[in-house]
């Protein structure tokens, strides 16, 4: 077994590994543990009771965080007409055709999502094989097949962050820096958790969520307590 680091142990000495923490001292200790020399990424994860294999027990969607994640995203857009001149507009990083579908054939891949409006699909299916794995097949169920792309470009900007719950029914988002404030950092962790509660489907019987934890990119995982993550009601 490798040896701890002293800010390995550092860190280990302060988080209880069995203990569901509240959001407060959740993120506190995240902050706290989160000592690379580089800006950590924050995610949260979830354990959900849902089968995949059924069409009615997919999650996957996408939600803009209020406080975005902290991190710029290179937008491709494939769209034509009056729709290439408004993404170009929006700040899409890459606008055209079929041009960029011959790179992305030859192995180019410098961009983090792709938008495509209805009418280029021809052109951006024969592209399944290499984006799909890697996530970035453009979507209608995630806003990234529109005809409206100042909006989809304009939320990728902003901060939206897609979630897809894999076979053995995990969910894995980004939801910030370390570098955030602890108020940025609970509100997008609130804004993604109430985004997988809505999404829960009629099927599902009895518990739908197993289990939360929130990590940072060289941290430990802490755990939630699910019961104390949504935001106090006001009085």
């Amino acid at each position: 077994m490798a040896k701890l680091t002293k800010k390995q142990k550092a860190v280990a000495a302060i988080v209880d590994s069995h203990k569901l923490y509240d959001l407060d001292e959740a993120v506190s200790l995240l902050k706290k543990a989160a000592t690379a020399k580089f800006d950590e990424s924050v995610e949260l994860s979830f354990h959900l009771n849902v089968n995949p294999k059924f069409a009615d027990q997919q999650i996957r969607g996408a939600t803009v965080l209020p406080f975005g994640t902290g991190k710029s995203k290179k937008v491709l857009v494939f769209a034509k007409d009056h729709q290439e001149e408004e993404a170009k507009a929006a700040g899409a990083d890459y606008v055209g055709g079929k041009e960029y579908a011959d790179k992305i054939m030859q192995g180019w891949l410098d961009f983090d999502v792709v938008v495509a409006t209805p009418n280029m699909m021809a052109v951006v299916g024969r592209l399944g094989r290499i984006l799909g794995p890697k996530g970035l097949m453009p979507n209608p169920k995630v806003g990234t097949v529109t005809m409206d792309v100042t909006k989809a470009i304009n939320e990728i900007k902003a901060g939206k962050v897609e979630y897809r719950a894999d076979k053995a029914g995990n969910v894995q988002a980004l939801v910030g820096k370390a570098s955030f404030d602890e108020e940025k950092l609970k509100g997008n962790i609130r804004a993604l958790f109430d985004q997988i509660v809505k999404a829960r489907p009629a099927s599902v019987k009895g518990v739908y969520m197993k289990s939360a934890t929130i990590c940072s990119t060289m941290g430990p995982g802490l755990h939630l307590d699910l019961t104390k993550i949504a935001a106090p009601k006001a009085e």
